[in-house]
């Protein structure tokens, strides 16, 4: 399937503005994969579909993961904003045909994250947080970061998420802690003597 066929059919399930932000994702995902060297095509592709089960309602977010075999944490069942990134990812595979799984990984994880996580999903991830049209506070900080270092502007990307989720007394993923954890080993910090 060739980009307008995708951005034409994605245009079905998501909003106008969903759309949008999905290829300033995608766009912003391949200047960082051409910067990182990592595989551009994939960068774009799972860039334009990360957010592709967006559209759906708390109940219909469920229901499609029943559907397609998703097996629901407590986390993601509470805060049901959470389903969208391994949704998103069935959607990509049984509704646009992707079969790459490094892509679809990319989409699975972009919204907690994971330990070990690949270059490409962190690319995604932070395509996610910094595209143009996105502001808040210290994004103009992450923005440069992640063009200095893929692993400390992650490490501040969760951060910021840890201290958003706990200022409105959300429930944090367990992914989201050891996402931080493992790049925090990478990056030699998180010693305490």
């Amino acid at each position: 399937m060739n980009e307008k066929a995708i951005i034409e059919k994605l245009s079905g399930l998501i909003e106008s503005n969903r759309l949008q932000h999905s290829i300033r994702v995608k766009e912003c995902a391949e200047q960082l994969a051409a910067f990182y060297q990592e595989d551009v095509g994939k960068a774009a592709l799972a860039g334009l579909l990360h957010d592709c089960a967006k559209g759906f309602d708390d109940k219909e977010l469920v229901e499609n993961s029943i559907e397609y075999g998703i097996r629901l944490d407590t986390i993601s069942l509470y805060q049901k904003g959470l389903i969208h990134g391994p949704l998103g990812a069935e959607i990509a595979r049984h509704e646009f045909g992707v079969k790459d799984r490094k892509i679809l990984s990319a989409i699975k994880y972009h919204t907690y994250g994971r330990k070990k996580m690949t270059k490409l999903e962190k690319i995604i991830f932070l395509a996610d947080l910094i595209e143009p049209g996105r502001s808040y506070k210290g994004v103009e900080e992450l923005r440069d970061l992640a063009w200095k270092d893929l692993n400390r502007a992650m490490l501040r990307a969760l951060d910021n998420n840890l201290i958003g989720i706990i200022a409105k007394g959300g429930l944090i993923h367990g992914n989201t802690l050891e996402t931080r954890n493992y790049i925090i080993r990478e990056l030699g910090l998180g010693k305490i003597n």
